[in-house]
């Protein structure tokens, strides 16, 4: 079972993740603002991040640049969600090191779609190094 790691201040929206990414049978950590997150990240190293890009302390950015540059969770993969849906904003969360964008309000099941690519890649890669380290 994959643990996803919801980074999100608004708390219907981190509930309602919540419990639909629990109901897909996914293990649910939340963090209800960018240096949580990032402390969280550090403690738990989930397979995933959803990143609100919004965020009070730290914003989703500086969160991310903080996660990506870290050795413990430069690996783990982050959504960044955001109600920011120019190309420009995605091309700024990709920049900060999201490996992928959803706009809000979010498609959950374009969003599961993201989820499952990226936790395949970052399983096929753990496979990959573990073979190399034998």
């Amino acid at each position: 079972m994959a643990t996803i790691l919801v980074i999100e201040d608004n708390v219907v929206n981190q509930e309602l993740l919540a419990r639909r990414l629990s109901w897909e049978g996914y293990q649910v950590l939340t963090a209800s603002d960018g240096a949580q997150g990032v402390n969280t990240a550090q403690l738990a190293q989930p397979d995933l991040i959803l990143m609100d890009m919004s965020l009070p302390k730290i914003d989703g950015w500086q969160a991310t640049r903080l996660i990506k540059s870290a050795e413990l969770t430069h690996s783990i993969p982050i959504i960044a969600l955001t109600a920011h849906a120019m190309a420009e904003d995605q091309q700024k969360c990709l920049a900060a090191g999201c490996d992928d964008y959803e706009t809000k309000p979010i498609d959950f099941g374009r969003l599961l779609e993201k989820m499952r690519a990226l936790l395949k890649t970052r399983a096929v890669g753990a496979a990959h190094t573990d073979a190399i380290l034998r």
